[in-house]
This record gives C-alpha cells, structure tokens and sequence, in this order.
C-alpha cells in the first residue's frame, strides 16, 4: 500500500514517520519543503502535490486551516489515482468535509474526516485519539493505518461528524484550559508554591491532561507551541459558527483572541496564562 502524507508540521511530522516505521511505504509534501526533508530517509519527499499523490492509494492530509483543506484536497483530486482514499485529519469546518465528501464520490474518491486530538507529545508518542466521519466500510478498511499513530479511534458516523466531535472536544478543552490557567494563576498571585499547587490538583478531582502537560508548562514557564495558539482559535470560531449561545466557549474565544492580537498567535495554548500576566484581561 502506498501513502501519501500532505502536511508535516508539528503533529503531521510525528504521524507520518509513524506509518513509515510500521513499514509502510509513505511520500511527504509540504509547502515548506525544509518540514518534509527532514523526515528523510524513512520517507519520500516530493516537490508538489502532484508528484505526491498520483500512485498513491491512501493520502492524508493534516492542514491548518479549512481553506487549506478545501484548495489541496481540489488538487489531490486532479491528480490521484480513482479509487484512492482521501484522509484529512485536519480540525475543520463540518460543511466543508461534507462538500468534499459528495464531491469526492462524483470524482471516484472515499473521503474520511478524521480530525485528532492530542498534543505533539501524543503524536510523538502514538497514542492520539482519532474520530472519524464517513463511510463505515471506508474507515474499517483504513483502520490499521490509523493504529499506527492513534490509541483511541472512534467512528462517529456520517461525513462530517468527526469535525463535530473534534470540536466538542475543543469546547471541553476550552473550559479545562481556562479552569487550570486561572486555578495556576491564583495560587501564584498567593504566593504558593506552584509545584506543591499542581502536585495536589494532579492527586484529585481536578486533574486533567491540561494540567498534566499545559499546567506544567505554564510553571516552567514554556510556552513553545505543542498546538498553536492561533490555531485553537481556528477551531474555537469554527464551534461558534455551528452554536453562537455557548457562553464559556465564547469568553475564552475572546481570551484566545487577545493572545492574538497581542503577538502571540504561535506560542502554545498554556500561553493563555499571558491574559493575566500581560493584563490582558485589563484591555478588553
């Protein structure tokens, strides 16, 4: 089976080399071409999308935003092979994936939206969940490729409803994330100890994988992107298009859209502690 991966940023990069050490036979592209080089060896790069895709039978997709999505998978499409199976893993528009799905079908394409949740560190490590949309029998044949980088792999039914589900989980990230950052930022304008505060948050009903990984490196005071700031706003506005009555949702929309306007749209998402600390809270 020949792969295809369009996408190698901080998590692509990861899923990619993922198949290619389960022995796949896998071919990168990325805009920046500096990205997919250096997955080499172990993967094949290649300069377009055309040369990427045109004898592949699967073809991933791991973009940033839905117009990325929509003006590659367009490309794909004139150049790879009938019959292949197109995979974005992009968190992106519902409506969207749905379009290219029927498109796709008209074409000679299966489309699966298979959005993923998780930071760079599941990615390194294999173990991201996966929801995927689409076609029962498309995703059943393609399930051992998703095993290679994903631990928790849900079909959640008709094209489109993997989108949805991500963006569940990114309201549920929201909240989490906004809960730990202030219960951090409270402690520290205490003047407690914020290794002993995280270590009890860690031990009881307040823990999360926000905390675990997010909390801290907000102590640490690393604010490196494991997921970008500016995408997690992607996504926040994404959910505000389909429900514009969710409230925590839209206030911490508009914390993440500080951050942006602030300068601060490639930091990763435990960069939300900026809001307090940059008293951006004071500003809006």
């Amino acid at each position: 089976m020949k792969i295809t991966w369009i996408g190698t940023g901080i998590m692509g990069s990861h899923m990619a080399l993922h198949l290619a050490n389960n022995n796949y036979d896998v071919t990168a592209y990325n805009r920046t071409i500096e990205k997919a080089n250096k997955l080499k060896p172990k993967v094949k790069v290649k300069n377009n999308i055309k040369e990427a895709v045109f004898n592949a039978d699967v073809i991933f997709t791991m973009l940033g935003y839905p117009n990325d999505v929509k003006t590659v998978i367009k490309e794909v499409f004139k150049h790879a092979k009938k019959g292949a199976i197109i995979i974005d893993m992009t968190t992106s528009d519902p409506n969207l994936a749905i379009s290219l799905f029927n498109e796709g079908l008209k074409q000679g394409f299966d489309l699966l939206d298979a959005p993923v949740t998780g930071s760079d560190t599941y990615a390194k490590a294999g173990t991201l969940s996966i929801m995927v949309g689409g076609k029962e029998e498309i995703f059943q044949k393609v399930l051992p490729l998703l095993e290679a980088f994903g631990k928790t792999i849900t079909y959640v039914g008709k094209s489109g409803n993997g989108q949805l589900a991500k963006l569940s989980n990114q309201i549920a990230i929201a909240g989490t994330l906004s809960g730990v950052v202030e219960s951090l930022y409270f402690a520290s304008k205490n003047n407690l100890d914020l290794k002993l505060v995280h270590q009890i948050l860690s031990g009881g009903s307040a823990y999360s994988n926000q905390l675990s990984i997010n909390g801290l490196k907000i102590i640490e005071k690393d604010l490196k992107p494991g997921f970008y700031v500016k995408h997690f706003l992607k996504d926040l506005n994404l959910a505000i298009s389909i429900n514009k009555d969710l409230l925590i949702l839209n206030q911490v929309k508009d914390m993440i859209q500080s951050l942006v306007d602030n300068g601060h749209e490639n930091l990763g998402t435990q960069s939300l502690i900026l809001y307090y600390l940059d008293s951006l809270i004071k500003n809006n």
